[in-house]
């Protein structure tokens, strides 16, 4: 009569396997594969925004002061002087001054100073007017098309806005609000045009960032995303879209706060929906 060990397998049997059946990952794989995919965008995300020049970190910082309102528009932008604040030369600093050009948030003036753009009410009407449309096709793309995964991160972003909105953190909210919506662009599955949305957005960024400063904003604004995310998750092209061309009329609104001379010629253009 054969005898086996009551402590184990069978003598001579291979090991019993502790790792669920294939098809049936446990919890503690589909934790790691999250983590795994964490890190990965995590290190993606990082090395897109690591500046690999110093031009490139200049035009960062320059940027960053630009969309924060601490360079307002019309502001001059001497080389000599920014180039004693960073404490560097002027050729970096010239490099970064054309690619902030480039990027439509500078105006370069032959033979004199550049200085932070300003553009006349009509162009910046004309600026919300193309955003509004852009984001309601970001938005209805991606409904259609945005995957699983990036169904995910888009809440998780969402969710993260709550407890700012709690805390009445303007800055904060404003810069996960740009990670928002390029969750949107991306999930568009147009490259060209989230691209396109993405730069007009932000060319317009010093103009509109004021809307967070009116009370009661965040909170709105949390609302609507609330909205546009649900329509985007239940794959409904067209009410995501109509979502978000409300949402950016809110923005345009808060813009006319500040820019009451704008309110006719907004209010005439903006305000219809197709």
């Amino acid at each position: 009569m054969t005898q086996h060990r009551t402590d184990g397998p069978p003598v001579g049997s291979a090991p019993r396997s502790t790792r669920p059946a294939k098809g049936a990952p446990g919890v503690s794989q589909t934790q790691s594969r999250a983590a795994a995919d964490a890190v990965k965008d995590a290190a993606v995300a990082a090395k897109a925004h690591v500046p690999r020049t110093l031009a490139d970190r200049l035009r960062m910082q320059l940027s960053d002061d630009i969309v924060r309102g601490e360079l307002a528009p019309g502001a001059v932008l001497d080389e000599m002087e920014l180039a004693r604040r960073f404490g560097v030369s002027r050729t970096p600093v010239r490099e970064a001054l054309r690619m902030l050009v480039a990027s439509g948030l500078v105006d370069l003036r032959p033979h004199r100073s550049s200085v932070v753009a300003r553009p006349d009410r009509h162009q910046v009407l004309g600026m919300f007017e193309a955003l509004r449309e852009l984001e309601a096709l970001c938005a209805g793309f991606a409904a259609e098309r945005m995957t699983k995964p990036e169904q995910g991160q888009l809440q998780r972003i969402h969710r993260t806005l709550k407890p700012v909105v709690r805390g009445g953190d303007a800055q904060r909210y404003h810069e996960i609000n740009e990670h928002f919506h390029g969750a949107i662009y991306a999930g568009s599955h147009n490259v060209y045009l989230a691209k396109l949305t993405a730069e007009t957005r932000a060319r317009i960024a010093p103009f509109s960032r004021a809307q967070f400063r009116n009370f009661g904003r965040l909170t709105q604004s949390h609302h609507e995303h609330e909205r546009v995310v649900a329509a985007i998750l239940g794959r409904k092209r067209d009410e995501a879209m109509t979502l978000m061309r409300v949402h950016i009329g809110y923005v345009h609104d808060a813009y006319l706060g500040y820019r009451p001379e704008a309110s006719q010629i907004f209010a005439s253009k903006v305000r219809r929906t197709p």
